[in-house]
């Protein structure tokens, strides 16, 4: 079975996360949503195998979508069944939530980016967040920050 973390931040074990996201965006706003699965892809996640890397959420008609989200299946899993490993998928999200997503999204410049898939109460949810590109300046920006906190502890400790 595959490593599961456990995170503080949602209060599930986490199943994948999105670490290029947190790089490539700044994170606005999360949103908990839940995920439309089959029976193959819950058997598959619980063995831990998704990958976020290079999935997207969109909106249409009103609905938000997981897309490129890879759910690789076993190979036991089902004999009548054709697992497609990147179908769209429909996440959950109350009217609220989607009508704040649909009115930041007209604006420009945002996106909304998945960033944790983690269990929670038996049911599987995914983090996702509303975001922002960041230009190449602000990378470097906070990878210097990153690395003078990281220095700042280590200080601190041999002190």
């Amino acid at each position: 079975m595959a490593k599961r973390k456990k995170k503080k931040g949602h209060g599930g074990l986490t199943i994948a996360s999105n670490k290029v996201a947190r790089h490539e965006y700044t994170i606005e706003d999360t949103f908990e949503a839940g995920l439309v699965l089959e029976g193959w892809e819950v058997k598959s996640l619980r063995d831990g195998r998704a990958q976020l890397k290079e999935s997207y959420v969109f909106l249409r008609k009103g609905e938000a979508w997981l897309s490129k989200a890879h759910f690789s299946p076993l190979l036991s899993a089902s004999t009548h069944v054709d697992p497609n490993a990147t179908r769209e998928r429909k996440l959950l999200l109350n009217a609220h939530e989607l009508s704040r997503l649909i009115r930041a999204t007209e604006q420009k410049g945002y996106t909304i980016v998945p960033l944790i898939l983690y269990w929670k109460n038996n049911r599987v949810k995914l983090e996702i967040g509303l975001a922002k590109g960041k230009q190449l300046h602000d990378k470097r920006a906070a990878s210097k920050e990153r690395d003078w906190n990281r220095e700042k502890e280590r200080m601190f400790k041999n002190h």
